[in-house]
This record gives C-alpha cells, sequence and structure tokens, in this order.
C-alpha cells in the first residue's frame, strides 16, 4: 500500500449472533482487533452485524433474523442450510444496497452464501476464513472463488491453509491484538486457564481430567455452546477442583488469566490460529497446548509454553509441571514482537493492496 493511501471497508461479520454476546467465539475478537488495527492506520470502517450486536466506541448497521448454524456442529456431507428469515441472507442484502461506498468488503461468516454472492457484486470480497476444512460443500466454494479470485482468501496460519487441497491460493494474514488491554504479570497464583467455547470439538474434558490428576484448580472460561457437554463433564469429575467463571469481556477475562500458572488449550480439530494463546501471552502467561494447527504455529516449546502430542493427558499432565521452566517475561515479549495491531494492520494492508490490485473480471 502506498503511504498514506487509506481504504473504505465494509467489515461484514458472523452470522453465528450478535457482537458481544461470545456466541461467534474468536471470530468476535478477531473483528474487534482488526477494526482497532485498521481504524488507528487511518481507514475508513463501517460494521454490518446480527441485531443486538454492539462495539466499543463504534456505530455497528444490525440486521435482524434467524442466527445460522454452527458449522462445526454438522458433518461434512450437511447440505448448506438457510434458515427462514436467515440473518446472514439479510446482512448481504444489506451489503448489496451499501457496496457502492466502500473499496473493498470484509466477509467474517464461514458460510457458502458470502462466497457465492462475490461474482456478482461490484466491490471486490476479501474472504477471512475462520476455520479449516470441515465441509466439502465449503471446499469446493471457497477453492471456486480462490482460483477465479487471486488473494481475495485469507486465513489464519498456514496449518489451517494446509487443511484445504487449495492451500497455495491462501494468504496467511495471523491476527494482532491491542496489547494495551493485557496487563503483564510476573509472578502467578495458584491455578491455570482453560479459555474458549464449551462445545465437543474444544475437548475441555481433557484439562479437566488433567488438573484433576494433578490436583489443580481450573478456572474456564467461555460460552457454554452445549450445556449438556458441559454437564456430563462436572458429572464425570465431581471432585475436580473446576470453576466456571461465564463469558467475561477482555478486561475482566485477563483479570483472571494474567494470575493463572498457563493456559490449556485442548481443541480436537486443527483450530485456524488460537487467540487465547496470544491473549495469555500478552499475559505472561505460559501456554500448553495440542500439536495441531495454529496454536502449534505459535508457541515456542521451552521457550512460551510446550507443545503436547494431540489428545494426550498424560503429555498435559507432564507439561503441567514443566511450567516453572518458562519465563514470563519471554511470553509477553513473543507478544509484542508478533502479533500487535501494527504488525496485523500492516499484513492486512499487504493483503488488500494484493486484491485491489488485480484487474476487473
Amino acid at each position: 500500500m502506498s503511504a498514506g493511501k487509506s481504504y473504505r471497508l465494509l467489515l461484514v461479520s458472523t452470522p453465528l449472533g450478535p457482537l458481544g454476546s461470545g456466541v461467534g467465539g474468536g471470530v468476535e475478537l478477531t473483528l474487534l482487533n482488526m477494526l482497532d488495527a485498521l481504524a488507528q492506520r487511518g481507514h475508513c470502517i463501517q460494521v454490518v452485524a446480527p441485531q443486538q450486536s454492539h462495539l466499543p466506541n463504534t456505530p455497528v448497521i444490525t440486521v435482524a433474523g434467524s442466527p445460522q448454524i454452527p458449522a462445526q456442529t454438522q458433518t461434512r456431507q450437511t447440505p448448506i442450510h438457510l434458515p427462514e428469515n436467515s440473518v446472514l441472507a439479510n446482512m448481504w442484502w444489506q451489503v448489496m444496497t451499501l457496496q457502492s461506498e466502500f473499496d473493498l468488503i470484509i466477509n467474517f461468516a464461514y458460510d457458502w452464501l458470502p462466497l457465492y454472492l462475490t461474482p456478482f457484486l461490484d466491490t471486490p470480497v476479501a474472504h477471512l476464513i475462520s476455520m479449516g476444512s470441515l465441509s466439502d460443500a465449503m471446499d469446493q466454494i471457497i477453492g471456486q472463488i480462490a482460483e477465479q479470485f487471486p488473494h481475495t482468501i485469507g486465513v489464519h496460519t498456514q496449518a489451517q491453509a494446509n487443511t484445504f487441497p487449495f492451500a497455495q491460493h491462501c494468504h496467511p494474514v495471523g491476527n494482532g491484538f491491542n496489547l494495551d488491554r493485557y496487563q503483564f504479570t510476573p509472578t502467578p497464583k495458584d491455578y491455570l486457564c482453560w479459555l474458549g467455547r464449551v462445545a465437543p470439538e474444544k475437548a475441555l474434558e481433557d484439562a479437566v481430567t488433567a488438573i484433576d490428576q494433578t490436583g489443580q484448580a481450573l478456572k474456564i472460561m467461555g460460552h457454554i455452546q452445549d450445556q449438556a457437554y458441559f454437564d456430563q463433564i462436572q458429572a464425570q469429575f465431581p471432585q475436580a477442583n473446576i470453576d466456571y467463571l461465564g463469558f467475561l469481556d477482555t478486561a475482566a477475562m485477563q483479570a483472571v488469566l494474567r494470575y493463572s500458572r498457563g493456559l490449556l488449550v485442548t481443541p480436537r480439530w486443527v483450530e485456524a490460529f488460537g487467540n487465547v494463546v496470544i491473549e495469555a501471552l500478552a499475559c505472561g502467561v505460559p501456554v500448553i497446548a495440542y500439536h495441531r494447527g495454529g496454536p502449534a504455529e505459535i508457541v515456542q516449546p521451552g521457550q512460551t509454553g510446550w507443545l503436547v502430542e494431540p489428545d494426550s493427558v498424560a503429555g498435559l499432565v507432564e507439561a503441567i509441571h514443566k511450567l516453572p521452566e518458562i519465563d514470563r517475561q519471554t511470553c509477553r515479549q513473543q507478544a509484542e514482537q508478533e502479533y500487535s495491531l501494527t504488525a496485523f494492520a500492516q499484513r492486512l494492508e499487504q493483503w488488500f493492496a494484493k486484491i485491489l490490485s488485480q484487474p476487473s473480471t
């Protein structure tokens, strides 16, 4: 991007739920971080999101309608589904009426419709894909758009891109964070944390098993997407020292996270990135993660945490015992060097410039 150039950007949120609710998981935080990063660089930004959405210091065009079903709860062969009065369809009707006011549309939905609509829009669309390969229909449409509209498919990590047959057409952009929101804490208290959506693919039960075996306390934060799943974990480990604190905003969440001895990251699937990993490092908290997906590209073993054989509770237990070997200052330094808002904005601007330099089709 040439010096001083600013873009008019339309960010179109996830259709899973309102911004600020936690239903959208890491996508909500990514949108907020992108908004902060690009606003600091002087870009003009507008956001379209489901009704009842709110963002700090930013007006949102809210759209009513029924939420989408989360992709991770479906099979690879599940047909594409739009509920009656779909908020996804309604948001993209809104996009079509607004598009002429913007240089670029940025889609945050992991869903078929925005990709399908791309060739019919006059304004280019950048798709930030938030998950790895989960659906045959999604893989097909993402691949088609990746070939027809070069550089428009953004991902968070190379590990995420590698789950797709068209990995060479994906553009990794990572993520970035307002590190001022995360207070470095050199001396921890005697508990661990687990942070994320409470759903089977996140494998909270592995973390609970590990802390039960080591006698540790575990503080759990995040939106409960599957209450029956959480109830089952509590019934299975009645004596485990676990404390569910709910879905907390960043200020409240990091006030708990920053005092923890370590963060456990235990997904069964390939995480596209791992926002919680950076949030922990920003507080100086070491991370113990399965050697799978995005977190494996972030955690520096022996320096900022430990990578564990996927699905190995024994590996989690061993890593918990080794947490005192990690220098918490090194954790914070990694976050500052690689995941600041400035670094994120520069990567995004490079991505946008590639998209907008393509000849019109």
